[in-house]
């Protein structure tokens, strides 16, 4: 039976072989791909075309119109989230909207 630190040499030695056979691959890979591009006069834009349909207002983080405000101090809020305290605790808040 095989012992635990012959078994790490092993795997540092698995390890440098994987290391290696990956940059062997990723070196054969990206000369093909090189040969492909130049072969057929491909751009960036014909490998990675840009998105359709994702404008900056598409995603997380994007800004939103204001639905409620405050006629005391002008203060709006989204209606996401938790509510402020002016408008907090009320049932009917068609009085505060825009």
């Amino acid at each position: 039976m095989t012992t635990y630190k012959e078994l790490l040499k092993q795997r540092e030695a698995l390890e440098a072989q994987i290391s290696d056979a990956r940059q062997r691959e990723l070196s054969d890979a990206v000369s093909r791909v090189r040969g492909l591009i130049e072969e057929f006069g491909l751009t960036a834009n014909d490998v990675f075309p840009p998105a359709r349909g994702r404008g900056p207002s598409s995603g997380k983080g994007g800004k939103v119109a204001a639905k409620y405000r405050d006629p005391a101090t002008g203060a709006t809020w989204t209606g996401r989230g938790k509510a402020p305290r002016w408008i907090a605790g009320t049932t009917d808040r068609s009085a505060f909207a825009i």
